[in-house]
């Protein structure tokens, strides 16, 4: 690119500086764009998830269920899931999460379906601190399929009882980063009509930030509002 200065001593080509540095300010330079940061690329993890380990290894009481075409269940328990330790099976089906190749992905997000269906609102809340650092793995993989299951298990999880909901608020530093980042992805369709079914993942950060206000209790929303500044309240601004 020739330079436009008339100055005596000025070069035919101009030179090439990072932006946002103190050469911009310099005569005969041209400014390269900073680099993209690559915020919605896909970040698969470099290591198999300790509930695949488990189930090949026997650990697991499930297998899959071979059917009519159209069965409702996908897995078949050998031990039914409100009879198993909860503190040690759910912390393990919620490692799971991460997982995107078939079979795997399938147990996994039944069995969390069926085990918070089945659970005790007392069983369920014990193992709360080991839940965390596995759905915020699964959300920073930053893959939408994922995401999106995992923030279905969250909902599930925040229905159980009462006490769920005040129980996670210490843990929003940890869980809301990544649906800070999602909350804007919507798309508007205008009068058209969506056949994704609820499959947008702007649209289900936003239930799920709800959903955390309301079971969450006095002291939801001013922390979700700090961790997610753009949120704006669904009980306060009826």
């Amino acid at each position: 690119m020739p330079c436009c200065c008339r100055h005596r001593k000025c070069p035919e080509i101009l030179r090439r500086v990072p932006a946002f540095t103190v050469q911009v300010g310099q005569q005969c330079v041209q400014v390269c764009p900073p680099c993209a940061v690559p915020l919605f690329c896909i970040r698969p993890r470099t290591h198999i998830s300790s509930f695949r380990r488990f189930f090949l290894r026997g650990d697991v009481p499930i297998s899959r269920e071979y059917g009519p075409r159209g069965l409702q269940h996908f897995i078949k328990w050998h031990t039914p899931p409100e009879q198993l330790v909860y503190e040690r099976f759910l912390p393990l089906f919620f490692d799971g999460l991460c997982e995107s190749t078939f079979p795997y992905r399938e147990f996994v997000r039944h069995g969390i379906s069926d085990m918070l269906a089945v659970g005790s609102e007392q069983q369920i809340f014990q193992t709360i601190p080991m839940l965390i650092m596995p759905m915020r793995e699964a959300l920073n993989t930053r893959n939408p399929d994922i995401i999106i299951a995992t923030l279905r298990a969250l909902q599930q999880l925040l229905r159980v009882g009462p006490s769920i909901g005040v129980a996670l608020v210490p843990y929003y530093r940890q869980l809301l980063p990544m649906l800070n980042l999602y909350k804007q992805r919507r798309v508007n369709i205008c009068d058209r009509i969506d056949f994704r079914g609820g499959r947008r993942i702007g649209d289900v950060v936003n239930d799920t930030l709800e959903m955390l206000e309301r079971y969450g209790g006095a002291d939801a929303y001013l922390n979700i509002k700090y961790m997610v500044p753009t949120y704006e309240s669904c009980v306060y601004n009826r």
